[in-house]
């Protein structure tokens, strides 16, 4: 592959092919503020006026428009050959993620439709090509403002505030083209057993063959496995002659080869199981403490969309510079080559779809949600360094109206009913109504008092506090952690009247660091306690309460946060 575009790594790592195209770069583009480029015909349309750099989103720096108002709609145009070789099998096109409702043109005609702003999709474009230059438009409309659409910590306003930001819209991910035999392997779904040293595959596959699976670790073979189509899923369990378990700080990692028919993939694997052991959480059989950050995935010249794979990279090392060892991904679901570095560094994550802008109240909204979020935990479902799925946050009511609590208990139950190997949390913060793990989001600012509102759960002399008590209720014995706290605005500028944080900034560096010792080993320090999530990473835009800068640059000494955070938790092994 050539380098001189902009991301141009594979965007897949666990579906690599050596026959792709990534289709990043210039492409022609077009602002439709009446939301009639449809009607006018635009889909066959090759002349649009403006360029815009792909795969970043037109609000950023990086897309060379920099546009940052309501976008309600915008087209996209840009050719590609193919070989007569391209297209001995099949041509499919991929789009890592779409703002929000996307229809996609080849030659003139429409090759699919999808709803989504948040996961990938793919089409099947075979019919539609020939050898030669072809035509390629995409339409994405976006609605920010609508109930019906989630839009995670994207501004309902014109402006950004608080702890909403910058607005994307259209494609904020790779599009590549990928070239496959008539035989093909669709999609994958792993399944680690550790105490059997085992790993069962099962595939979903088109056309006729037999799926043999080829595993090696740091370049040694250990094992392979075939079994042949049936009504096109294969189902095969591959003994591994050496167990390297994955674990956090230590992303032990398995190559993985797959070959069905003529189509060879090369994929990757993780050996980690977790289980929920009363208040404990273990990996592996072994109670690991959870030392999280809030990460929300926003960058000051991409948006949603990081500039490179190196700074994807670098958002992990930050972190664990920081001393924490993995994060809630929050209100975003995060492109699959920042899980795969996850993947490699041994980072915990907590899957989580953006679920804030739509109407809770409704069930028409639901329609645009649950699809989407089921597709977010197909396509992540391999990745080791996900260690549960939280597809709702903080489920206020919507303008005075209740959440409809059996669509939240629906969500979960379809969520578990999908992958039985993970916990999942309803929704985080409130308003629980059925979950594997009880969490709270505690933004006291005095160490004091937020230790002393857990003494009682933490020495068994009373029940656990719960700023919800009206509409929630823990449950004694359930796994618990405080998956969002601290916070604490620091504004490098103290003169920055717009920098917006929790509870009143410190005045010194010093006063900074005692306040976050004093919350953070709180929870360290309580045996009932599985894990704790500090917001956040970084500065993002305004809200000014990170551990780092918004351009990633430190605020205060990391390695006194790292002192802080690795300290040995009450309930860790």
């Amino acid at each position: 592959m050539t380098t001189n575009i902009p991301r141009p790594e594979h965007p897949f790592p666990q579906m690599v092919r050596d026959n792709w195209m990534n289709l990043n770069g210039t492409w022609d583009f077009e602002f439709d503020f009446g939301v009639s480029g449809l009607e006018r015909g635009f889909g066959s349309r090759t002349d649009f006026k403006d360029k815009i750099t792909v795969p970043f989103c037109p609000e950023s720096v990086l897309s060379g428009i920099g546009y940052t108002d309501f976008i309600p709609a915008v087209w996209y145009h840009r050719t590609f050959s193919l070989t007569e070789e391209n297209l001995q099998g099949r041509v499919l096109i991929h789009f890592g993620a779409v703002d929000y409702d996307c229809r996609v043109f080849v030659n003139g005609k429409e090759a699919g439709h999808h709803k989504g702003g948040y996961v990938s999709f793919v089409f099947d474009i075979t019919s539609l090509v020939h050898a030669g230059e072809n035509d390629l438009t995409v339409y994405a409309q976006d609605d920010t403002r609508s109930p019906l659409q989630p839009i995670g910590k994207q501004s309902d306003r014109y402006a950004s505030y608080a702890c909403s930001y910058t607005r994307t819209t259209g494609i904020w991910q790779t599009v590549w083209l990928e070239f496959t035999p008539a035989s093909y392997v669709k999609a994958v779904q792993y399944y680690p057993n550790i105490s059997e040293g085992t790993l069962t595959i099962k595939a979903q596959v088109e056309g006729e063959g037999v799926l043999t699976a080829s595993a090696s670790y740091e370049g040694k073979d250990c094992g392979s496995a075939s079994a042949a189509n049936s009504c096109g899923n294969v189902f095969l369990t591959l003994p591994l002659k050496e167990l390297h378990l994955w674990e956090p700080g230590a992303g032990r990692l398995y190559d993985l080869t797959l070959s069905f028919g003529e189509d060879h993939v090369n994929s990757y694997f993780g050996m980690r199981e977790v289980k929920l052991d009363g208040y404990r959480f273990l990996i592996n059989g072994k109670s690991v403490f959870q030392r999280l950050v809030l990460d929300q995935g926003f960058y000051p010249d991409g948006i949603y969309t990081a500039p490179s794979d190196e700074a994807l990279q670098n958002d992990i090392r930050l972190s664990m510079a920081a001393g924490f060892n993995g994060a809630r991904l929050h209100q975003k679901v995060f492109e699959p080559r920042f899980l795969y570095h996850c993947d490699r560094m041994g980072y915990l994550t907590w899957g989580e779809m953006a679920n804030w802008g739509f109407d809770i109240s409704s069930y028409t909204s639901y329609e645009a949600f649950i699809p989407e979020w089921m597709q977010a935990i197909e396509r992540d479902f391999n990745h080791p360094s996900i260690i549960g799925w939280c597809p709702f946050n903080e489920t206020w009511d919507y303008e005075g109206r209740r959440q409809i609590d059996n669509l939240l208990a629906l969500t979960y139950h379809l969520t578990k009913q999908y992958d039985t190997t993970r916990p999942c949390i309803d929704t985080s913060g409130n308003f629980h109504v059925i979950t594997d793990i009880y969490d709270v989001h505690d933004y006291e600012q005095d160490p004091a008092v937020f230790a002393a509102s857990y003494e009682p759960f933490k020495n068994g002399t009373g029940p656990f506090r719960d700023g919800h008590g009206d509409r929630q209720h823990y449950t004694e014995g359930l796994p618990m952690f405080v998956s969002e706290y601290g916070g604490i605005k620091w504004a490098m500028d103290a003169s920055d009247e717009k920098a917006w944080g929790y509870g009143n900034g410190p005045k010194t560096e010093e006063e900074f660091v005692a306040r976050y010792k004093g919350l953070t080993e709180a929870l360290l320090s309580n045996p009932k306690m599985f894990g704790f999530c500090y917001t956040q990473l970084t500065d993002v835009e305004q809200e000014q309460n990170g551990i780092y800068t918004y351009d990633r640059k430190e605020k205060v000494d990391v390695k006194l946060f790292h002192d802080i955070n690795v300290q040995k938790a009450a309930i860790e092994d």
